[in-house]
């Protein structure tokens, strides 16, 4: 069975609804949870997700707040909880604080892509391993094939790779790039394989997952939160649409 992983930012539609999501995404059938934390500059995200980040900004919602929503439900929550940023917040809280937070909320993962891996070799590695805590590297179609085993080998949890070199959400982005899904499948990779950027339904999810081991999804429904203020039935909907 193929995993599914759904991504949103904290802080959307509400300051509050965090929580409900989580466990709305959780009831639905996914098989893991990636949460956004909102930042001013979120670089590699597309517009929907830079909108979400605004939104959640101005509804106050900060990394300490995200991990009082997550310390309220963390016994409730049974699949894992990744969370995605940018490096600077999380200095900002200071690292090893922050990793400290996220074993004691319940998370299981992180995902920095601005984080080069050299660094996190040298400074985070040991700290990350000491909280329990796994760490997601990206990679492109681009990324050579020695170096996709490198980030596979610092990895651990899965390995997200990135659909095609566009911004998350991209109407352009090629979803099925064969020789790049072929290539990464031929390779002896020790995570299993996340696909991410551009899954909008069932058969987005079905067509790239033939070769990986599941898919992220985030655009999709992200436009659910923002655009329905009743949003948890289609939210429902949705995610049950993929995996069922």
């Amino acid at each position: 069975m193929k995993k599914l992983n759904i991504y949103f930012t904290a802080g959307i539609p509400q300051l509050e609804d965090t929580a409900d999501i989580i466990k709305t995404i959780q009831d639905s059938g996914a098989d893991m949870i990636e949460i956004g934390m909102p930042y001013s500059d979120p670089v590699a995200d597309g517009p929907v997700i830079q909108q979400a980040h605004e939104l959640a900004l101005k509804n106050g919602m900060t990394i300490e707040k995200l991990f009082s929503q997550l310390k309220s439900i963390k016994n409730e929550i049974k699949i894992p909880v990744i969370l995605m940023g940018y490096i600077n917040p999380v200095l900002s809280f200071e690292f090893e604080n922050f990793c400290k937070e996220c074993f004691e909320s319940g998370v299981s993962g992180l995902i920095l892509p601005d984080l080069p891996p050299i660094e996190f070799e040298k400074n985070y590695q040991q700290i990350l391993e000491k909280y329990h805590l796994n760490f997601m590297f990206l990679v492109t179609p681009e990324t050579s094939d020695d170096r996709i085993l490198y980030l596979d080998a610092l990895s651990s949890g899965f390995l997200y790779a990135v659909s095609s070199s566009s911004t998350t959400g991209n109407e352009n982005t090629v979803l099925k790039n064969e020789e790049y899904l072929s290539r990464l499948a031929s390779l002896p990779l020790k995570n299993p394989v996340m696909i991410g950027f551009g899954i909008k339904s069932r058969e987005n999810f079905e067509s790239v997952t033939e070769k990986a081991d599941g898919g992220i999804i985030g655009t999709a429904f992200v436009n659910i939160l923002l655009e329905n203020q009743n949003w948890k039935p289609k939210a429902e909907n949705f995610i049950k649409s993929i995996k069922n």
